[in-house]
């Protein structure tokens, strides 16, 4: 039996994926009043929608949960609404997409928060990282450290936006647990030192991800449940002492639970793979037999490589999604790709977000 390619269907729950190429959760920013997805998002998602798998935007579980200006949220009817004209948009295209569940935890500012609040986080360490706020980049605002008694509706949040977004037609979630936002800041050892029981052994620190992981399996199953991990990468200041320790024992616990997938971003998010090269990245697929995606610097020999050697099942692109909405028949055809024009990534309206050409826009 041949070994698979990037380009062979795969299974993912109940649904059949055309190819194994998944387009990366990418922040854009555009959100309108009331954090409701733009009304230019139908059209942008389902011009990318010949890809295998769309992961959204990361989009906020509460107000609390907001880390930048103009990021849409999946906690109120109209962010509900707003979102179901984008699935409904992708469906018709024959499509399939989750959403990315956020909420950044200490890299917010006092701006975005309700009341002004200072953001919430395992422990009051300031992040080491700017966020988005008025037009432009500034420091975080310095957290507070979450009560215990606070931990509950928290939950009770990812819960209702994991609800909220079967009921806009998603056809599941993955929890962001990645890239320094709270569920990594919980997990890393470099800023969680908490005292209590989600403070100091790995057991206690994977203790929140799992709560999460197990609250929205209660709500919406197993099969409809991804999440995202970046076990090495500084994102956002966090980082930990043993990270291989710490991730094979979340990837131990992830089996238990039978997720739809596990989307890991190897190396640093955005930047270097090899920021790390003692972690064993193979150990965790070892530990997690589920469908595994993999992320960060994949070109079209990578990735190949990857889905022939069974090191992956799905490989995941970002940046390459930006500019060409066509990227999978881009792939296929190993023709050159649209460079994307980086003063439109966050913020704006349709230029760099919708007008990218594709290969048949070049032909006529």
């Amino acid at each position: 039996m041949s070994a698979p390619t990037l380009f062979d269907s795969f299974q993912l729950g109940g649904m059949t994926l055309p190819n194994r190429i998944v387009m990366a959760p990418l922040t854009r920013n555009r959100a309108g009043a009331g954090f409701v997805p733009s009304p230019l998002a139908p059209e942008y998602y389902a011009q990318r929608a010949d890809a295998g798998l769309l992961i959204t935007e990361a989009s906020q579980i509460s107000q609390q949960g907001q880390g930048y200006q103009d990021t849409p949220g999946i906690y109120t009817d109209a962010q509900v609404e707003g979102w179901k004209a984008v699935t409904d948009a992708v469906h018709a295209r024959g499509g399939h997409i989750v959403i990315q569940l956020w909420h950044v935890g200490r890299v917010s500012h006092t701006a975005l928060q309700p009341n002004g609040g200072a953001p919430v986080a395992p422990s009051a360490i300031t992040a080491a990282t700017k966020t988005f706020v008025n037009n432009g980049f500034v420091e975080t605002s310095e957290p507070r450290a979450l009560e215990l008694a606070e931990i509950p509706g928290i939950l009770e949040d990812y819960r209702r936006a994991a609800a909220n977004a079967i009921k806009a037609g998603f056809d599941g979630v993955e929890i962001h647990g990645a890239n320094g936002y709270l569920i990594d800041q919980f997990l890393k050892d470099g800023s969680n030192q908490r005292t209590d029981d989600y403070g100091g052994s790995i057991e206690n620190r994977a203790r929140f991800l799992l709560e999460v992981v197990d609250t929205i399996v209660a709500e919406i199953g197993a099969n409809r449940t991804g999440l995202r991990l970046s076990p090495v990468s500084p994102a956002n200041g966090v980082s930990d002492s043993n990270p291989q320790a710490l991730f094979n024992y979340v990837a131990e616990q992830l089996e238990k639970r039978h997720l739809l997938f596990v989307h890991v971003v190897e190396g640093a998010t955005g930047g270097p793979r090899d920021v790390a090269p003692d972690f064993s990245f193979d150990a965790l697929r070892q530990r997690f037999t589920g469908p595994w995606i993999v992320n960060n610097g994949y070109d079209l020999e990578l990735a190949q490589r990857a889905i022939g050697d069974g090191k992956a099942d799905l490989v995941a692109f970002g940046k390459p999604f930006i500019a060409n909405p066509d990227l999978v028949e881009r792939l296929r055809r190993n023709a050159p790709l649209n460079e994307p024009d980086r003063d439109t990534f966050y913020g704006g309206g349709a230029k760099g977000y919708t007008d990218y050409p594709t290969l048949a826009d070049a032909a006529a």
